[in-house]
């Protein structure tokens, strides 16, 4: 395996226009040291964990040192923000340090957020905090371990160094993001709106060699990608509804071509199922409230379908937003028959899931608890018992329970089985806001144990863990008070 200074660098990225980035190096942090560092990732660019010097590891992601073979460069793309179109965005506190390819040919991109201003930062001061950059650096994890698409992180590093948000000095870190893509919708939207055709022409010629080659081999390849952009994009919110993920922030500029949950800032898992719940308080009307993020999403490919008009006619760009809504209804409706056991397929299982999520925003329902809880139900006395001890109104599960153990009874597989797949699938830990809060809180006081603790946690949800076992009951009180905005 390779060390950190051998990785096979190939910056694809440097021969597109040379106006869709800007070169420039990181601004180095001072007194810099790391915090954590995620093995799993590091096999997939194929270093060897056993290698890992942490100084030099710091030095590389403090940006006091790059990485032979890179060529860092800040991104120019736009987007719609809350609606809004905004012509002035582009990678303000991050740098594609290069492209890495893996013994699989596979090619993965750097990305140090927090590396310093660049010419897109406008008024800020190119730094992520501490508290933003946990946050991204264990959700990341658990999304990815929960089998949501999702870019991953390396490494989390510290400093000395201090930034100001609302109104308090908090401690700068830096995140090593790991994808495959970097491409966001606001790239076209860049192109688009400033005329730039040829250029978007030329972009879309390399997305589709090198993220949709399948495509290319298509009547109409352009038309192919979108189609494919748009199926996985059903796919991810299809993921996010079905495990009570809250995005908060889903502007273009934050949507990924490849079907990623890409940014994380103010998100928050359910603690309680509330389909207008909005975790922004920045989003002052609601507009990523979590029921909403299904048509959030078709409106976003609405936006990169028009930057796409140059390419594709407008009939089939049509057509393609047209079959979102049931592309994203039968993918949600499949990852609801895997979180509840069901491997056959029957046309009452809609409303028994249209049943069961009515419950549980009536009664203000925990879904992942109730989830993992109904995977050991056998029709038992103490299974019944365990389940209506998660409702308000236990009465109120009774109906939907009958009509569940109906279903179940046309289902092939023994109890055994179904119960070892649904564990498979719904976790007994999640990552809460209070959990990351207490993570934040300790690492602000220099003990960063329970990020390294929740790190190997949320790398295997599924799995019981005694020591731990707290964080699978429901949030303490204050939880509720914790207040996220952008800067989270």
């Amino acid at each position: 395996m390779s060390r950190l200074q051998n990785l096979n660098f190939n910056n694809s990225y440097l021969g597109l226009p040379n106006h869709l980035y800007q070169r420039v190096h990181p601004t180095p942090l001072k007194n810099s040291f790391l915090i954590s560092f995620n093995p799993d990732v590091a096999e997939i660019l194929d270093i060897d964990p056993s290698s890992i010097n942490p100084t030099e590891l710091t030095r590389f992601l403090s940006g006091e040192q790059l990485f032979p073979g890179s060529e860092p460069l800040a991104m120019k793309y736009t987007g719609h923000q809350f609606g809004v179109y905004n012509p002035e965005l582009g990678d303000g506190r991050g740098l594609l340090l290069g492209e890495v390819i893996n013994p699989k040919g596979e090619r993965w991109d750097l990305h140090l957020k927090g590396s310093g201003k660049t010419a897109f930062s406008r008024f800020g001061d190119g730094r992520a905090v501490l508290r933003s950059s946990i946050r991204e650096y264990l959700a990341s994890e658990a999304m990815h371990a929960l089998r949501i698409p999702t870019t991953r992180a390396l490494a989390l590093v510290g400093s000395e160094d201090k930034a100001m948000r609302e109104g308090m000095m908090e401690p700068c870190a830096t995140v090593l993001r790991v994808t495959q893509c970097h491409i966001r919708f606001g790239h076209f939207e860049y192109l688009y709106q400033t005329q730039q055709h040829e250029e978007l022409k030329v972009l879309a010629d390399y997305c589709l060699e090198r993220f949709f080659p399948e495509c290319l081999e298509t009547e109409k390849p352009y038309l192919a990608m979108y189609q494919e952009v748009a199926k996985r994009s059903a796919a991810l919110v299809a993921k996010w509804q079905a495990y009570g993920f809250v995005h908060a922030v889903l502007n273009t500029d934050n949507m990924s071509l490849i079907g990623e949950t890409f940014d994380y800032g103010p998100y928050t898992f359910l603690d309680s199922y509330k389909p207008a719940l909005v975790s922004n308080a920045n989003d002052h009307e609601g507009r990523y409230a979590f029921a909403k993020q299904p048509s959030v999403v078709q409106w976003n490919l609405s936006c990169l379908g028009q930057a796409l008009l140059p390419l594709i006619e407008r009939d089939d760009l049509i057509a393609v937003l047209d079959e979102f809504p049931n592309a994203y209804k039968e993918a949600e409706l499949g990852e609801f028959r895997k979180r509840l056991g069901l491997q056959s397929i029957h046309d009452g299982d809609e409303k028994l899931v249209l049943d069961l999520l009515k419950l549980f925003a009536q009664q203000e329902m925990d879904m992942n608890r109730f989830f993992r809880c109904l995977s050991d139900f056998d029709g038992s006395e103490n299974s019944v018992a365990a389940l209506m001890a998660l409702l308000k109104l236990p009465s109120a599960l009774t109906n939907w329970l009958l009509a569940y153990e109906e279903r179940l009874s046309k289902e092939v597989a023994s109890r055994p089985i179904r119960r070892a797949q649904m564990r498979a699938v719904n976790p007994e830990f999640i990552l809460r806001n209070y959990m990351a809060e207490e993570a934040i809180r300790a690492a602000t006081d220099g003990d960063y144990t329970l990020v390294d603790n929740l790190l190997m946690l949320l790398r295997n949800p599924m799995a019981e863990n005694s020591e731990f076992e707290h964080y699978s009951q429901s949030p303490p009180g204050w939880a509720g008070g914790i207040c996220l905005t952008c800067s989270s």
